[in-house]
């Protein structure tokens, strides 16, 4: 480490320690004050951060139950976590990253992501079906660890302080905990089937701070078993129980399809993870791609509408943070892929727009990651945002099929696994029905988007316990 690296080191961890002091008492006024502060750092490229923050700000002085949230990692996860979710996501990230991230627009022209997303292996312990990892060989598909801890540098080096790792299944690799140590000013967060974090994985990744495992999980044990092998769910659920008891950060991982849908957005699936101790949990839909593709898994458009819905519901009503990859689209403007915030790092190095869109035009290990981000294809791509003007159509892949189509036919693109053109090629016809099926309930969600809610009060129910809330929100467009 040089020393002006030094110094900034060690001016985040007063920084974070002032914070720390300050924030002790998790007094709501504290709370509030400091994202009111932070939503007028001038700092932020986007101005949907701006808003963002500033939308935080709102409902939690409202009394949202994201307050319930803050306020828990204050007091009740490892102190070392706790140090580190300040250090790396917030001070690193949005105040330490943004000169870097200036100095490569001045250098590129163009502004760099400050997420990437890495799969270091495609090796894994469980067989799902519609994995969208399996169609990758597994024959030599790792990422070396030399080349891991490079592109970690690198990432660092343009200001991107939060790295997902996902994969295969990242813990099969011990060897990436070392590279966490190695790299304590980034944040990772992993998605993991669960299954390998014994205890004394706990107890090192409470002891590092800086990463937040996600689990996948398909809903009940019924749903979860089918999907990934008959004890699964019970295993998923000792590991919560000992990432909870750690004082670990951790989330949850759900596939949406068409037969678990009304399963994971229920809220007796939602109070089971709060009462577990999640934090927070992500929506994928399921995209016909991977091992056999199936269109027959794929939500209908009416079950993707009404998770849009019922998300925007659970989060308003219980406390943990909630994305739906798809559907908060409108909360970004639209898709950021191909390098416009985020990026996918192959096992086997290939640098793809998404981590569901399959091809690329550059790989890792033959040129730098700066370079690799202001390719002709990552380009083209960004030029064209955003691809709709309804920003709850924001996918290249089933909203707006076009904008991948042309991606995967520029000159010098290569599929990245044999099979990858079939979304491009077989499954034409039934995608372009479904974009314009699903197109029809999300122009008329966006036309009456947005409202505003009444004060009301709210109870759900977490395990035996209930809490109420007052809310003022802004709807998830369509939400009730």
């Amino acid at each position: 480490m040089g020393f002006v690296d030094g110094l900034k080191s060690l001016g985040c961890h007063c920084m974070s320690g002032f914070l720390l002091k300050y924030l002790s008492d998790a007094s709501d006024e504290k709370i509030v004050k400091l994202l009111k502060y932070a939503e007028k750092f001038p700092r932020y490229q986007y101005e949907d951060i701006h808003e963002g923050v500033a939308y935080i700000a709102k409902v939690c002085e409202e009394g949202h139950p994201a307050m319930q949230v803050i306020k828990r990692i204050i007091t009740q996860v490892h102190p070392k976590v706790r140090r580190k979710i300040l250090e790396n996501w917030l001070i690193n990230s949005f105040f330490l990253g943004a000169n870097k991230r200036d100095d490569y627009t001045r250098e590129y022209g163009c502004y760099p992501p400050t997420l990437m997303v890495i799969s270091p292996t495609m090796r894994c312990n469980l067989n799902c079906y519609g994995c969208y990892a399996s169609e990758y060989t597994k024959k030599d598909s790792d990422l070396s660890y030399e080349l891991v801890d490079r592109i970690f540098t690198e990432a660092k080096n343009i200001g991107i302080h939060f790295i997902v790792v996902s994969g295969g299944e990242p813990f099969v690799r011990k060897d990436l905990l070392d590279l966490y140590e190695k790299h304590s000013d980034i944040g990772f967060q992993i998605y993991t089937n669960g299954s390998l974090i014994d205890q004394p994985t706990v107890e090192r990744l409470a002891e590092l701070g800086n990463v937040m495992p996600c689990i996948s999980i398909e809903g009940f044990e019924k749903e979860t078993d089918e999907r990934r092998g008959k004890g699964h769910f019970n295993t998923i659920m000792d590991t919560m129980d000992r990432m909870r008891e750690a004082g670990m950060v951790f989330g949850f991982s759900v596939t949406s399809t068409r037969h678990n849908t009304d399963i994971i957005i229920s809220d007796e699936f939602m109070a089971m993870l709060v009462e577990k101790g999640a934090t927070l949990g992500w929506y994928f839909t399921y995209i016909p791609i991977g091992r056999n593709p199936d269109i027959s898994l794929m939500q209908t458009p009416e079950q993707r509408d009404k998770q849009r819905q019922r998300v925007s519901e659970l989060r308003n009503n219980y406390p943990i943070l909630l994305a739906d990859f798809w559907n908060d689209g409108w909360l970004t403007n639209g898709c950021i892929c191909a390098g416009e915030r985020y990026f996918h790092i192959n096992a086997h190095g290939d640098v793809e727009p998404c981590v569901f869109v399959h091809y690329a035009m550059d790989n890792i290990k033959e040129k730098p990651l700066a370079e690799a981000l202001n390719s002709p294809l990552f380009r083209k791509m960004r030029d064209r945002r955003p691809y709709c003007k309804n920003p709850l159509r924001p996918c290249t892949l089933i909203d707006v099929p076009e904008i991948s189509r042309e991606g995967f036919n520029t000159p010098g693109v290569y599929a990245t696994h044999p099979g990858a053109e079939v979304l491009f090629t077989e499954l034409v016809d039934y995608i372009d029905e479904y974009t314009a099926e699903y197109g029809k309930l999300a122009d008329k969600a966006w036309e009456e988007h947005p409202s505003l809610k009444p004060v009301r009060k709210v109870k759900s129910k977490i395990g035996e316990k209930e809490s109420e809330a007052l809310l003022n929100v802004e709807v998830v467009a369509g939400g009730e």
